[in-house]
């Protein structure tokens, strides 16, 4: 039989939610790596639905809010909730070598996808100086 009230269990629950614990963090996990001319993170976000997904890019700063709404309808009896429910949010530092006018996302079985390019560098060119009959060039990037 399952035990519907333990003070103890509560808190223990509630401060790794709040806090997290080694391994299992409150924040979303993140796996970041590097693809070829890209950077792919995968965020998880098991249980949110795509709509409540909100992606924000501000002076290279990568903000992820989600929301989680609890499974069980107001009138249930909950006998025990031990995955987090609420707003969960997260902000990433982008290096200023990233584009982040063409980051790409996609949500697939509670997995969020951001495919964020590296930006084109400028290549150095040749300019032409004119003015008398012996023009040179010279290298300007």
């Amino acid at each position: 039989m399952l035990m519907r009230t333990d003070p103890f269990r509560e808190l223990d629950r509630l401060t790794q939610q709040v806090l997290g614990t080694a391994a299992r963090p409150a924040a979303m996990p993140m796996d970041a790596f590097r693809d070829g001319d890209s950077f792919t993170v995968e965020l998880d976000l098991p249980g949110v639905e795509p709509e409540s997904i909100d992606l924000d890019v501000e002076r290279n700063v990568l903000t992820v809010r989600a929301e989680r709404h609890p499974s069980a309808g107001q009138d249930a009896d909950v006998l025990i909730a031990e995955r987090p429910t609420g707003v969960f949010s997260r902000q990433l530092f982008l290096g200023e070598t990233l584009d982040t006018d063409r980051i790409d996302a996609a949500y697939e079985a509670g997995v969020l996808r951001l495919r964020i390019p590296v930006a084109e560098q400028p290549k150095p060119r040749k300019i032409a100086i004119g003015g008398d009959s012996s023009a040179k060039q010279i290298s300007g990037s």
